[in-house]
């Protein structure tokens, strides 16, 4: 995770009122799992409606960022996602189109099935690819801090799996038999690139925490 200041906020944490920059209902769902009951979490569904963020950067960084700053107006914490499928094979796509790869309007099973269009003469050995996810952190319309997570697995010849969502029932995390969307929740959190981002955000908030206390008691 960085920041302006080569550390995470003192202030961030625990019982702080967080807005999750996401109308995704999955998305949203995975954040309540993983940061747990202890935050005060809202999400684009519990406010009033507003216009869809256009994500017109070209890095996952970029447009999360941007989703970070529409909501400056915000009194509390922010944090803004963008994430998405990189197929090494072909050169990293869907990347930050992962939610549009087949075009307007959004839809999993149209993106799926283009992606196996894409990878129909390709055998399993080349079909490597990666989850990656990026997160930033605002509050008052300044980026205090980012942070992101990978996983690595591969892209399977047919959808696997009832849960999660996006290209989920497509993808095999390296050391498992299981799709993305075959694994409970908690396994897959543990995992995923989501998981692996928001873990790196609290963490690096807990060490600037402790890092202040320190600090502190020796004022």
């Amino acid at each position: 995770m960085k920041s302006k200041t080569g550390s995470a906020p003192s202030d961030f944490g625990p019982r702080q009122k967080l807005l999750v920059a996401t109308g995704n209902r999955g998305k949203a769902r995975e954040f309540a799992d993983l940061l747990g009951a202890d935050w005060d979490i809202l999400t684009l569904n519990d406010l009033p409606p507003a216009p869809e963020v256009e994500e017109t950067g070209d890095t996952f960084l970029a447009n999360a960022t941007l989703k970070a700053m529409a909501h400056a107006s915000f009194d509390g914490w922010v944090v803004a996602d963008d994430s998405g499928l990189e197929v090494d094979i072909l050169q990293g796509a869907p990347g930050t189109r992962s939610a549009r790869f087949a075009g307007e309007p959004k839809d999993d099973a149209r993106n799926n099935a283009k992606l196996l269009a894409a990878l129909a003469d390709i055998p399993a050995h080349q079909r490597d690819a990666q989850f990656r996810c990026v997160l930033v952190l605002a509050r008052a319309g300044e980026v205090v801090a980012t942070a992101e997570g990978i996983v690595r697995g591969t892209i399977l010849d047919a959808p696997r799996g009832s849960g999660g969502f996006g290209y989920d029932p497509l993808f095999q995390p390296e050391g498992e038999t299981r799709s993305m969307a075959e694994l409970p929740p908690e396994a897959k959190h543990a995992l995923s690139h989501r998981g692996r981002a928001v873990r790196a955000l609290v963490a690096a908030w807990a060490a600037a925490a402790e890092q202040n206390g320190a600090r502190k008691g020796q004022d």
